[in-house]
């Protein structure tokens, strides 16, 4: 098991019913909604067509990836 200080996760916004979230990365100590490192992106599962449900900025997810930073499940998918 290995511990990693820096995690690429989903930060949870929008409204009941109505969910929206931001893909950040943030210190795994943080809780889900708290302070970010930065944003490189977004998830809107409520958009149907599946192909625009996810923006993201690759390069930044490349770069946080080749220091160190771990995906969370969710955000592998």
């Amino acid at each position: 098991l290995t511990i990693v200080a820096v995690r690429i996760r989903l930060k949870k916004l929008g409204r009941l019913h109505r969910p929206y979230f931001r893909i950040c990365v943030m210190d795994s100590r943080t809780n889900r909604d708290g302070k970010t490192i930065e944003e490189i992106g977004t998830y809107d599962p409520m958009v149907r067509e599946t192909d625009a449900r996810v923006t993201i900025d690759a390069a930044r997810i490349e770069y946080w990836i080749s220091v160190g930073a771990k995906p969370t499940p969710n955000v592998q998918k």
